[in-house]
């Protein structure tokens, strides 16, 4: 397991200067709980949970400080860190092993780093309005995405929309509305919809039976690595996909 590192200013009188690993210039002081980091990271990666975090740090890719009762304590620059490898593994679909060198290559400057965004020190109201933590309805989805709600109703008739016994729509509900109104607008109707959301379902099957095992080691690093795979073949398969999708619609050209 790796190490929690301990809180430190800086380096002691006589003690040789390394440089400063990457994000520059954002504050290094841990003061966010891992619900801060949570809540800071919600709105763009809406399934990062907190076995996720603790498999990256005993991937070594993160290095919270512990408190002396035992607490994980993260820094803006962590979040930032965390931010960098969670949009690798989404949008380049990189292995941790690689996402890992990167990071010690720009630790070391020895490849050009992204400018990170000022962005983490979020509000308490400004994570209340995080899109990925509200209670989705069926009216308030139409009133959020300007839609009529008699079309979100139909996507929930149509199945491609989950509504619980409360009436409660998954956290996707606004993507899905705005999408199919989109495609409604020529001509594809929410029923033509339904052999895709049945596709999607038996993906997620897939990526299930493949997780599963890892799933059941009922431990941090078990649930970590269940989660942090399940988010990578759940990539694959949607590029894969699109992939077809493309190719299909270039032929008709």
């Amino acid at each position: 397991m790796t190490a929690a590192r301990t809180w430190s200013a800086g380096p002691e009188p006589g003690e040789e200067h390394t440089p400063e690993p990457w994000p520059r210039g954002i504050s290094r002081q841990p003061t966010m709980r891992i619900s801060d980091v949570l809540a800071a990271l919600g709105t763009e990666f809406g399934h990062v949970s907190h076995s996720k975090l603790r498999f990256l740090e005993e991937q070594g890719l993160i290095h919270p400080v512990r408190t002396p009762s035992g607490y994980r304590q993260y820094s803006p620059a962590d979040v930032e860190r965390l931010r960098f490898v969670l949009a690798e593994q989404r949008d380049s679909y990189l292995p941790l092993k690689v996402i890992k060198e990167r990071l010690a290559a720009m630790d070391a400057g020895e490849e050009p780093a992204p400018v990170p965004v000022p962005r983490l020190a979020g509000t308490g109201a400004d994570r209340a309005a995080e899109p990925s933590r509200r209670r989705w309805t069926v009216a308030s989805v139409a009133q959020a995405t300007d839609v009529d709600a008699a079309f979100v109703r139909s996507l929930v008739t149509s199945g491609l929309l989950h509504e619980s016994a409360g009436g409660q729509l998954d956290a996707a509900a606004p993507d899905v509305v705005r999408t199919a109104a989109r495609l409604a607008e020529h001509g594809i109707e929410p029923r033509h919809l339904r052999p895709l959301r049945t596709a999607a379902d038996r993906n997620v099957d897939l990526v299930d039976q493949v997780v599963a095992p890892y799933r059941r080691q009922q431990t941090g690093p078990g649930r970590g690595q269940a989660a942090s795979l399940a988010e990578e073949l759940g990539e694959l398969l949607a590029r894969l996909h699109t992939v077809w999708v493309r190719h299909g619609v270039d032929e008709l050209g």
